[in-house]
């Protein structure tokens, strides 16, 4: 793992109503609004809106960090005492995510 946090990403219930309160604090509109996720990028930093957060157990924002190889990072972390909340996943055009937790019960996000 060799790259910094990139993007964060905040399970939300009303997609529309999250859309308008983040568009105010961040002081941009989306680039990505789709029903699945929004996304906001304020300089190099993304923000998103997770409309299924909440269903798959995602309780709080996760933070996620790029990596070169998705699956040896997950691995470094499982072996480091991290649990899966979501295993390894395309979510469009080759980009891959997967959701760890920690003892704590907080969200470590990957991205590559």
């Amino acid at each position: 793992m060799n790259q910094g946090i990139s993007l964060i990403v905040y399970p939300v219930k009303d997609l529309a109503q999250a859309k308008t309160l983040y568009s105010a604090f961040l002081g941009v509109e989306p680039y990505v609004d789709g029903p699945y996720y929004v996304g906001f990028k304020v300089g190099e930093q993304e923000f998103g809106l997770d409309p299924n957060g909440h269903s798959q157990g995602i309780t709080g924002p996760v933070s996620y960090r790029e990596v070169i190889d998705i699956h040896v990072a997950r691995q470094l972390l499982l072996d480091s005492g991290a649990q899966m909340q979501r295993e390894v996943q395309d979510v469009g055009n080759g980009l891959l995510i997967c959701i760890l937790k920690d003892a704590d019960n907080n969200f470590i996000g990957l991205r590559q």
